[in-house]
């Protein structure tokens, strides 16, 4: 501690600040002052207890009692708040006992006494309660009252069994080791002064770094702390968005199993509703002339409603499913301000959100996706992007499902004109070569033909000994060709007995080996007579063409002709026009 610079000012006797006990006390330095006035009242009063014991009360009553009296009001005048008095008389009358006693012949043996060396006592209590200043003071007080001493020695003033020893090199002697005393002593309480200080310092720094580190840990703790808050929330909307992404998939999932628009809508419409929870869903769809979104599927009760008197608004006019239809961009509607206006519907009363998204395919809008929720506020871009997912699905679906419609309403109709073709074609075929069927028996087969004219009805006999010979076990089976029956095949077999599923297979299989063959055959039999009849055309065209005479150009065609249709009467005649 420095002394120094701690110490009580000297020049002011004002009482001491009380604590919260009501007792009246100091700073550190009136502890130790108090302390030190207390360990001195403890050793004066051993001192004369001792005194007491060895028989020598009366040599040491005056000087042990004096400084015990001073000690005590020391303490007293501490205790009343006054320091001065105290910080003084503590090591005043400490000085003046050590100078009384090595002085006095009774007591001691003047500059040759060793209790000389109590006087570094003085000069440290000197310098603990009263700082550098006081030190110094009793330092000069010690060496007065030492050149004092030797003097009076020397003069035989003080007469002591040492007295004829003493010099004034005794006095200057002694004069420099209490110098050395308190430069010394003075060097170690500068020394642990400084050492306090710099502890002092670095407690503070170490305070410094604490609060530094107590404000950073605090921000570090709040960084954290709002580290972890948008880390939940990030948390949070990543699980939303990974339900919806879940949702979107599950719809998708849905949709791709349904192939009627009329279904595929409806499915739609309650996929949504289920997997994202919307008050409601509803498809619009354009009409032929584009000018109206007709609502074509709807999954709340109000939407119901609004399908059963075939509700429509007009593109680019009413609502925001009017404007999605006609810019093709998604538009987000809220319950207040110019918005507030599209919520008056009767069969949507709970609305307070609304999202409109565009259908379309190939940059072609063909509907929109109207969702729309109870809680205000309830979409944002986020919830734009993810639902535009959704549409784009959804248009793909409805595409896919009109394109299916298309398609298979072009299979029916190809389907019916292949049916229609191969009846007139076999029909055709069948009066052409005048063939009935064929019949086999044993290593014999026999064509069987239609009745032609009055000749004999061979196909006839044998079609009736054919269904009526015999017994055992029939299988018919029908020809058919694309679902068209061309003819059949009776199997008979002159046992009766059951047909096993091989036979059945075996037999199956090859009768529709057989009528694709037949059809080939026909259609080859069909092209080649049609290129016959094309070249026969070409070159009768051909040879007419090279005639320039009209005489020779109508006999080549008359003789052409006869030769293409043998056995035929020709004849040509021009029209003669009546001339008035």
């Amino acid at each position: 501690m420095n002394s120094t610079r701690n110490a009580p000012d000297l020049n002011q006797n004002q009482p001491l600040p009380e604590t919260e006990t009501g007792q009246k006390w100091g700073n550190s330095q009136v502890r130790l002052l108090r302390t030190l006035i207390v360990i001195a009242i403890i050793a004066d009063g051993l001192a004369l207890a001792t005194s007491f014991a060895d028989g020598n009360i009366e040599q040491y009553i005056v000087p042990v009692g004096s400084l015990l009296i001073f000690a005590i009001g020391s303490l007293i005048a501490l205790y009343q708040g006054y320091l001065l008095p105290a910080q003084i008389l503590l090591p005043s009358s400490l000085f003046v006992f050590i100078t009384y006693v090595v002085a006095s012949p009774s007591y001691g043996y003047g500059l040759h006494d060793i209790k000389l060396l109590a006087y570094a006592i003085v000069i440290s209590l000197a310098g603990l309660t009263l700082g550098q200043l006081g030190s110094f003071i009793f330092t000069l007080l010690i060496i007065a009252a030492i050149f004092g001493i030797g003097t009076a020695e020397m003069r035989g003033i003080i007469v002591s069994p040492t007295s004829s020893l003493t010099s004034i090199i005794t006095s200057i002697t002694i004069s420099i080791i209490v110098l050395a005393i308190t430069f010394i002593q003075r060097a170690l309480i500068t020394l642990l002064n400084e050492s306090v200080e710099r502890a002092k310092a670095s407690e503070k720094q170490v305070i410094e770094r604490n609060t530094e580190l107590q404000v950073f840990s605090e921000g570090l703790e709040k960084l954290v702390q709002e580290r972890t808050t948008e880390l939940d929330l990030a948390r949070v909307i990543s699980e939303r968005r990974a339900k919806q992404f879940e949702s979107i998939s599950q719809v998708a999932r849905t949709i791709s199993s349904t192939r009627d628009l009329d279904s595929l809508l409806v499915q739609i419409t309650t996929v949504i509703n289920r997997e994202f929870g919307f008050y409601h869903v509803g498809i619009f769809l354009l009409d032929s002339a584009k000018e109206y979104a007709v609502l074509s599927a709807a999954n709340s009760d109000g939407g119901i409603r609004m399908l059963e008197r075939s509700h429509r608004l007009r593109v680019g006019e009413t609502g925001i499913v009017g404007y999605v239809t006609s810019t093709g961009r998604p538009r987000v509607a809220l319950d207040t301000g110019a918005d507030a206006v599209f919520f008056n519907n009767p069969d949507l009363p709970e609305t307070r959100s609304e999202i409109a998204l565009p259908l379309g395919i190939g940059g072609q809008v063909i509907g929109a996706l109207d969702v729309q929720s109870t809680e205000p506020n309830a979409f944002n871009q986020e919830d734009v992007n993810i639902l535009s997912t959704l549409a784009d699905q959804v248009s793909i679906a409805i595409q896919n499902a009109r394109q299916y419609e298309e398609t298979r309403k072009a299979l029916a109709e190809s389907d019916s004109l292949s049916r229609q073709f191969i009846q007139t074609g076999w029909g055709r075929f069948t009066r052409t070569q005048n063939i009935e069927g064929i019949r086999h028996t044993g290593a014999k087969s026999t064509l069987l033909y239609r009745k032609t004219g009055k000749g004999k009805d061979t196909g006839a006999s044998e079609r009736i000994q054919l269904k009526t010979k015999g017994r055992g076990a029939v299988l018919s089976l029908p020809v058919k060709l694309r679902g068209e029956v061309i003819g059949s095949v009776d199997v008979r077999s002159p046992e009766s007995r059951q047909w096993d599923q091989d036979e059945l297979d075996i037999v199956t299989a090859i009768i529709e080996r057989s009528a694709i063959a037949m059809e080939n055959a026909r259609l080859l039999a069909e092209s080649q007579k049609l290129a016959a009849k094309e070249r026969t055309i070409g070159e009768i065209s051909t040879k007419i063409s090279a005639q320039s005479d009209v005489d020779e150009l109508l006999k080549t065609a008359t003789q052409e002709l006869g030769r293409t249709l043998p056995g035929m009467e020709i004849s040509i005649q021009l029209k003669k026009e009546d001339v008035e």
